[in-house]
């Protein structure tokens, strides 16, 4: 379980395709601290295991991750490269803040950013998303953002908008981001929940 409150941005290393699958490796400065193998890391939203630690030089870790085909495929991570930056996020302490909403790593779908453009000190960015996520979105309720807790602005009739902060410009991979880009979605987990207990109902 996550928060949605991004750790840091880290930066992809290395992708490496085998028989065996797909070798992710990261570089991190802070979110390797305290992580053990098989720990659950959210790496764009997208909860994976680490399967390999290594310290830097700089004080930092590696972290590397074995992703399924499944996985590739219904993430934005086929975009990715070498160089990339990739939001960070462990997974969630009893005793931490919960400062954005109960986010499970469990990503719904891609979106693809429609507009991303600056206003004023601020960003506005619209993304056109999946069947899969559409109906648990509300005005003013969480979504996930390639592991990012974000406030939707507003509602458009195959999407939504949100405003972007300049924190959370500075400290994200959304820097990177640009029109026609992918991004992972997860819905509101609760909303998710409660539309399913309702369809008992009927």
């Amino acid at each position: 379980m996550f928060t949605g409150i991004v750790e840091e941005a880290g930066t992809i290393e290395l992708i490496e395709k085998s028989n065996q699958g797909i070798r992710l490796k990261i570089h991190a400065a802070r979110v390797g601290e305290g992580v053990q193998l098989g720990d659950s890391i959210a790496v764009n939203g997208c909860c994976l295991t680490a399967v390999q630690l290594e310290p830097t030089a700089t004080g930092g870790h590696w972290i590397a991750f074995d992703l399924l085909e499944e996985t590739w495929k219904r993430t934005s991570f086929a975009q990715l490269q070498p160089g990339s930056r990739v939001n960070l996020e462990r997974a969630l302490l009893a005793t931490s803040r919960l400062g954005g909403h109960f986010v499970s790593g469990h990503v719904d779908g891609t979106g693809i950013i429609r507009r991303w453009e600056r206003q004023g000190a601020d960003h506005q960015l619209e993304i056109a998303a999946p069947d899969e996520v559409l109906p648990y979105l509300i005005s003013k309720g969480s979504v996930c953002v390639d592991g990012i807790s974000l406030t939707v602005a507003h509602l458009l009739p195959d999407g939504f908008g949100l405003w972007i902060i300049p924190h959370t410009y500075e400290v994200t991979s959304l820097a990177e981001r640009k029109v026609g880009d992918r991004v992972n979605l997860e819905a509101d987990l609760l909303g998710k929940y409660v539309a399913r207990l309702l369809e008992f109902r009927k």
